[in-house]
């Protein structure tokens, strides 16, 4: 009888499951359902970027419900075939016509670099998406070409407006990769509610609670994950922006960025917006989402260089984690740092698993027919 190698945990307990283990498994889960070899080895690694950055609420925890759960449904194609809608020097807008979101972003991120590195700048669009995984995927594929990257995305109506209760936007992230002269780019990637839905759902898997004040309800305060995640489907309850859900600390600002990357989204793509992104048909069948996507790339050769851009940017956030704390602070973070911090205590580990996920992996394999023996079981 051969023993078993111990498994590690994290310090919540969870069974950690090698990178290349879950690499190949949602690579062979995708390819069963007719994603394309070469997409699918994409929709993993972006989703793997997710939780290599310690983002679990748009990694492996999403994997069967926004992806699996959606090509099975018929709400998300597995073939995704692009069309050029118009494209200039600088400029390119495609439609992904419900395909693969991921696989879509790849393609425009891809061209935009090229179209910066020759003209100083470019921006594109895609309309008719689905879900592109995590916004910073994107401006970092920039970011690692010493150029900056901006994107957005607008999603399922959640967030509601400056004293109101109905979710009109998608939690709408406005993300950033600016590179830096250090390991890692200063990368904002944050939605612009307070708390994204997928981060609502982790807690759900996990059997927690919702942080209050993070959620409106149209009769009343919510605080089960598992209730709020029924009320925002019924559109019963809604996200409150950034800030909140009055002025007292500014929840307009939250409000205004949302807004703007809705408009950006539907209206540089040419796509639709808010209510019509629900995934639900009038009637209550499940219908295509038709996102859209924003994307530009900057070149600082065509400024300063990319050197001097570069070294500037690392000054500012070495600045910033030099300066006072407060009482009680161990030190200050610039945006990225710590999510370059978790792959460094992630890299010879693996990924993070707990119940919720455990229970989608061993239900995928099953059905699937897949050829996998994982370490928690």
């Amino acid at each position: 009888m051969i023993d078993k190698e111990p498994v590690m945990h994290d310090p919540q307990g969870r069974p950690y499951v090698p990178w290349d283990q879950i690499h190949d498994f949602m690579v062979d889960a995708f390819t069963a359902l007719g994603v394309p070899a070469e997409d699918a080895e994409i929709c993993t690694d972006v989703l793997m970027e997710s939780d290599r950055r310690g983002i679990e609420s748009h990694g492996v925890n999403r994997f069967k419900p926004i992806y699996i759960d959606r090509i099975k449904r018929g709400t998300l194609l597995p073939v995704t075939n692009l069309e050029i809608v118009r494209e200039m020097p600088t400029t390119l807008v495609v439609d992904a016509h419900d395909g693969m979101g991921m696989v879509a972003s790849h393609h425009v991120m891809t061209r935009l670099i090229e179209k910066a590195k020759q003209y100083g700048m470019a921006g594109g669009a895609v309309r008719n998406s689905t879900h592109y995984g995590i916004a910073g995927y994107w401006v970092t594929m920039a970011s690692q070409e010493g150029m900056v990257g901006i994107t957005g995305t607008n999603a399922r109506p959640s967030i509601a407006p400056t004293f109101g209760t109905e979710g009109m936007m998608g939690t709408n992230p406005l993300t950033f990769a600016l590179p830096t002269d250090e390991d890692f780019p200063f990368c904002l990637d944050c939605a612009t509610s307070i708390m994204q839905r997928g981060k609502i759902e982790h807690y759900a898997r996990e059997g927690k609670p919702v942080p209050k004040g993070t959620v409106v309800g149209i009769q009343g305060e919510m605080t089960n994950s598992a209730e709020i995640l029924e009320a925002l489907a019924a559109g019963e309850a809604a996200l409150a922006p950034l800030g909140g859900t009055g002025e007292e600390l500014a929840g307009y600002k939250g409000y205004g960025y949302a807004a703007t990357v809705e408009i950006l989204s539907a209206a540089l793509s040419g796509g639709r917006f808010m209510k019509a992104l629900s995934g639900v048909a009038e009637d209550g069948s499940p219908q295509m989402y038709g996102l859209g996507h924003f994307f530009f790339v900057v070149d600082p050769d065509a400024f300063v260089g990319r050197d001097a851009f570069k070294k500037t940017a690392g000054d500012i956030c070495r600045a910033l984690r030099a300066s006072k704390k407060i009482p009680g602070a161990d030190r200050i973070y610039t945006a990225g740092e710590k999510e370059h911090l978790a792959w460094l205590e992630r890299k010879d580990k693996g990924v993070p698993v707990g119940k919720g996920v455990q229970h989608d992996l061993l239900q995928i394999r099953d059905e699937l027919g897949l050829d996998y023996c994982f370490s928690f079981e």
